[in-house]
Order: structure tokens, then C-alpha cells, then sequence
């Protein structure tokens, strides 16, 4: 595949933009530093800007923390400020949708699921009814229009390691046309130096790193605490079938994972399998955790019109953040399922994750992984 190189960046015509009435966006603000310098940005671009966060938890959770301090930043900058009540949609389409995708033996990736149902789902109808053109986020990503094409296009910031597009290949046109991602060619450096040059209250707040909703990272505790029945103890076997010893709960465990297994061989041991049926955790050694292929559903493509795709493509594959994009090729079946042959195996592909293609920095679309 091959991008037209007659692209618009962020889709906007600037000059045009400046001979019209304001145009109203709401920004998504997490209480970070980079949603807070995303206004910032906007307002300088003249933007005619807003706040609003998503309240997600109820009064104990300590990410409620994050509300207050968007709060103060909107004040500072003087724009007008929301908060949205989505704490039941955030518990039945993202924590519950965590739990049973764990409880099914696959590994959820819930900030994918709340990118989809809740910050360019509901967020961006909210926002819509609200009477704005647009909804912003802190985002590394880029957006740009492709002319020859009439897409969209998403592409990898150039900060590799913020790079934020593996958790945003679900989104469609309609939701890339009308958001905006004032960071995404940034730097963090830049970010956190814009932050202090205008006395944002979050200018060194460290980066989220765990589940916003599991802040201990006690994912098997959360779980239990959420279900009525009992996760049994189980057998550890390896692929032959052979016993080697007794598991906590297949909830504890996921694919790749060699530490905590209290398990001895004469090589190292890895997690390759969660037999869920039999309540056994397959173990092997590291050429068990390599695959040739996978197959995705509830495939999603942004560069590309599903219509058009009418023979195999030719991409770079990534099945976890931050992993490497490798060669591949994707045989699309229609009906959102498709088939991923790597052209050298990949490691530790694990169903319930999300696989995403590229071309170069662009992405083309991804799924869930289903089966490997």
C-alpha cells in the first residue's frame, strides 16, 4: 500500500479557518499535562475552547483526583468547564467488559475499549449536543487528510515512545473528522515546557502507567471482588500434557509470563496457553511463545475503505503497545475478521489484545485478536 503524499495536516485549512466565525472545540481533559497544554494550544490556534472531564468513579477512587485538577487548569486558562457523569457507561462497557474478557482467558485492553464507547463515543455525542465542532485530546498521534483518497488518515507521533496510535485504530471517519490532537508533534519535553511557561498546576505530574480503574495493578483481587463465584485452583502442564505442579487461578496468569509460576524445569517456562475448559495453565519454553498467525475480528479500517480491499495486504503488524511493527500480510474475509500471517514469527500473541497494521507511520486498521 502506498499513501498519496498530497496530504493536509490535521485536515484544516488554516487560512480559511481564520476568515470564518470561531470554530467551538471541547477538550477532553484527563487532569494530565498534555490535555491541559492541548487547550492551551487551541487557544492560541484561536479556537473558540472548552473543558470537560469524563467522571468515571464513584467518590473513593483516587483518579478522582484527576477531575479536580482539570478543573484548576480550566480556571487558570479561563475557559468554560464540564463534567460528564459516565460512570455507568464506564463500568458496563469498560471495567465489566475487562472482567469477563479476563474470566473468558483472554487479555482485555480496556483503554482501547473506552477510546471506542466512551472518549469518541459518548464524549464526542455529548459534545455534539452541546453545539461543538469538535472534541481535542492530549494524544501522540497525528491526523492528516488525504486528498486523492478522501480519508482520513492516522499517523504515529513522532515521539515513539508516547506514540499513541496502537490504542486508537478503532476509530472511524466520522470520529477522526471531527477531533482534533494539538500534541501529537510534540515532544513530551515540549509539553512539560509549555506547561511550566504558563503556570499549569500539573506541568511535572508524572504519566498514568496502570489501569486507571485498578490503581494497585491487583487485577485478580479486582476481579474477584466484582463476581459471585470462586476461581478454582488448577494443574500447570506443559504442551505434552505433562503435570508440573498446581496454579492460583487462571486469572493470576498471562501469555508470556515467566515470573510467579513456582514452577522448576530444566529450562525456563513461559505461559503459551489458558485452557479455560480444563482449568489448566499450558507452560513451555520460549519457542513455544512464537506464532506464524493470528486471526482478528471486529476489524476496523482507517486508510482504507473495507470495499476496495480485494486481494491480501501487505503491512506492519503490531500485537502489543510499544512492540515493534513487523512484516506481515493481512487477508481480510469481510464481516470485520481477518487473517495475519507474519513473515517471521512473532512472540506471546495473545487473544483479547489488539493487533494493528501499518503502512510506514500510517495506520491501516486493526482488530482483536481472536484466535493464534
Amino acid at each position: 500500500m502506498i499513501l498519496t503524499k498530497q496530504l493536509l495536516s490535521d485536515g484544516l485549512s488554516k487560512g480559511c479557518e481564520k476568515m470564518s466565525e470561531k470554530k467551538k472545540v471541547l477538550v477532553a481533559m484527563s487532569g494530565g499535562v498534555d490535555s491541559s497544554v492541548a487547550v492551551k494550544i487551541l487557544l492560541e490556534e484561536g479556537y473558540d475552547v472548552s473543558g470537560a472531564t469524563m467522571s468515571l468513579f464513584s467518590k473513593d477512587n483516587p483518579h478522582n483526583e484527576d477531575v479536580a485538577d482539570a478543573k484548576k487548569v480550566a480556571e487558570k486558562l479561563n475557559i468554560p468547564f464540564y463534567v460528564f457523569d459516565f460512570q455507568e457507561e464506564f463500568e458496563k462497557e469498560v471495567m465489566e467488559n475487562f472482567v469477563d474478557t479476563y474470566l473468558k482467558g483472554k487479555t482485555p485492553n480496556p483503554c482501547i475499549v473506552c477510546n471506542k464507547k466512551l472518549k469518541f463515543g459518548k464524549f464526542l455525542d455529548k459534545a455534539r449536543e452541546l453545539g461543538f465542532d469538535y472534541v481535542a485530546t492530549g494524544h501522540y498521534v497525528i491526523k492528516e487528510f488525504d486528498e486523492k483518497r478522501g480519508r482520513w488518515l492516522l499517523k504515529r507521533s513522532p515521539e515513539a515512545k508516547k506514540d499513541q496510535s496502537y490504542v486508537l485504530y478503532g476509530l472511524t471517519q466520522d470520529q477522526l473528522e471531527h477531533t482534533i490532537f494539538p500534541c501529537g508533534k510534540l515532544s513530551k519535553e515540549e509539553i512539560r515546557k509549555t506547561a511550566v511557561e504558563n503556570d499549569l498546576i500539573n506541568a511535572n505530574k508524572p504519566d498514568s502507567q496502570d489501569i486507571c480503574f485498578i490503581p494497585d495493578g491487583d487485577y485478580a483481587s479486582f476481579i474477584e471482588n466484582r463476581i459471585d463465584e470462586i476461581i478454582e485452583k488448577g494443574q500447570f502442564v506443559l504442551t505434552d500434557g505433562t503435570v508440573m505442579g498446581e496454579h492460583n487461578g487462571h486469572i493470576r496468569y498471562t501469555v508470556g509470563q515467566r515470573k510467579g509460576l513456582g514452577v522448576s524445569y530444566t529450562e525456563p517456562l513461559f505461559v503459551v496457553k489458558k485452557d479455560i475448559e480444563n482449568n489448566r495453565i499450558v507452560l513451555g519454553t520460549q519457542p513455544h511463545l512464537f506464532s506464524e498467525r493470528l486471526v482478528a475480528e471486529d476489524v476496523n479500517f482507517i486508510s482504507i475503505d473495507e470495499k476496495d480491499i480485494t486481494e491480501p495486504l501487505r503491512v506492519l503488524a503490531q500485537t502489543r503497545y510499544h512492540q515493534e511493527a513487523t512484516p506481515a500480510t493481512v487477508t481480510y474475509f469481510g464481516n470485520g475478521r481477518a487473517e495475519v500471517v507474519f513473515d517471521n514469527p512473532k512472540r506471546a500473541i495473545s487473544t483479547g489484545q489488539a493487533v494493528v497494521f501499518y503502512d510506514g507511520d500510517y495506520v491501516v486498521g486493526g482488530g482483536t485478536i481472536c484466535e493464534n
